[in-house]
Formats: C-alpha cells, structure tokens, sequence
C-alpha cells in the first residue's frame, strides 16, 4: 500500500531520528522519506556513523583525493548541504557529543570498507582498522546512539533492514546498534524496506510503501549535494565505481516483530 506521513509507523510520531553508516547514505536510502517527512511538519535528525572514509571519488567531481583528511571535511559539508535540502536536522555523528554516552571521551568510528560479493551485493573487506565501526563493540555504539535519542527526545529511530540493504557490513552494524539503542531507551526502532539495486520491488509483510516518485526534481539538490559519490542520470545513479542504480524514490517502513 502507499501511505501518508501520518499512517504506519509514524503514526502520532513528530521526531524521527534515522541512524546511517556514511554520508550520502541518508539522501540515497531514505532522501525521499525524509524529506515527505519534514514537508510534513515531522522533526527529523539525522545520526551518522562514519564520514566514508573508504569511499573513492566520482572522476571530475573536484572533490579532494580519496583517503585524505581533506575528503573526510569535504564529505562532511556535503552531508551538511544534503540535510539542509532535505530539510532534517544535522550532521550529528556518532562517537560526538550529543551522540556520544555521558562520561566517555568524544571518538570517531571510521567506515569499515566492503568488496563486492555479486553485482549488487557487498560483503566484509579484508582491512577494516581498529577504528573501524564493525571493530567497536556493539553495547559502546548503542549507547551513543542512545545518548542521542534521549536528549533529542526521539519519538521512533528508523535504520536498515537486518541485511542493511544490501550486504555493507558498517549498515549491518547500524542495524544492530539502532536497534540495541531502541531497547536501551524504550524508543520503537522501525526498519528501512529498500528496493535493491537491480530494481525489482521487494514482497515484504507488515511494510508501509511511502511513494515519491513523482517528486524527483523536490529531491534532486540533496542528491546532487553529495557530487564527490555519485551523479544522477535520469532516475538513476552512478556510483564512484561506475555502478547504476535506481534512486529510492519509493521507501517501505516496518516496524519488525
């Protein structure tokens, strides 16, 4: 079914926090919820693990070379630009005060890295660092996390599916961590129904459908905020690797049993 912002598991809620491993992530998986959301009159802010410190860089976009200091600001002010587009509150990131447990000195966790399993689904890669957000334990992350959603007084936390929507293993962490901060907390965590990269509309029970796509162009300053990572064609987009796939446009929500 496709709903409105009031229906499913935003019914009655006004602060939603969504909880993301990378910048851009938040605009290529939930962009256009997020942005139905606040046109709304929902508060959202947004929580973000890592700055996608593995991340390469789209050829020509003039962003600074991938694994320098300089791309991690740069990925920071594009995550800015995005959220201001989007209209939710941010960038907060996790390991920072206010997202951040009371007593523990501020720390980054950095992006975890990958390697393509198929075409269109990821697995773990062979580096990670000791900083890396699947090297650090769950119950440390969770607690940021719910730091967070208690000062801002988070009405639902919404992140990735179990398999974090295709396999990335920093989305997989954050699942695990929203939903131990869920339970810390009290706050219902509620979980993201991506249509995989091959286009194919998932069969899913108990989801809520929150259809945008005919509202691309509302959309297209957030997406094309994050230029180091990828471009937009038509109502696709191209990844730093030269990957295509279809923008979420149409986002399912559930709240899992």
């Amino acid at each position: 079914m496709t709903a409105g912002v009031g229906t499913g598991p935003f019914e009655g809620v006004r602060r939603v926090v969504f909880a993301h491993a990378h910048p851009d992530d938040e605009t290529l998986a939930t962009g256009a919820l997020i942005q139905h959301l606040a046109e709304a009159g929902v508060a959202v802010a947004v929580v973000t693990a890592t700055r996608g410190e593995r991340g390469e860089v789209v050829p020509g976009s003039g962003a600074p070379p991938a694994g320098t200091e300089a791309l991690h600001a740069h990925r920071e002010a594009e995550l800015a630009a995005a959220l201001r587009a989007l209209g939710a509150e941010g960038p907060f990131f996790l390991g920072e005060p206010p997202a951040r447990a009371s007593g523990w000195p501020s720390r980054r966790y950095t992006d975890s890295g990958m390697r393509w399993v198929t075409p269109t689904v990821a697995g773990p890669g062979e580096d990670a660092g000791t900083d890396a957000f699947t090297a650090a334990p769950i119950v440390e992350a969770s607690a940021d996390l719910a730091a967070f959603l208690t000062t801002w007084r988070a009405q639902l936390v919404v992140s990735y599916q179990a398999d974090g929507g295709y396999g990335h293993p920093d989305h997989v962490r954050m699942h695990h961590v929203a939903r131990q901060a869920s339970e810390r907390t009290g706050v219902p965590f509620a979980e993201v129904i991506s249509i995989p990269r091959d286009g194919t509309a998932p069969e899913a029970d108990g989801v809520t459908w929150y259809d945008r796509t005919d509202r691309l162009e509302a959309l297209l300053p957030a997406l094309r905020a994050h230029a180091s990572q990828f471009s937009v064609d038509g109502r696709d987009a191209i990844h730093s690797g030269g990957q295509r796939e279809p923008l979420q446009l149409r986002t399912g929500v559930r709240l899992p049993q």
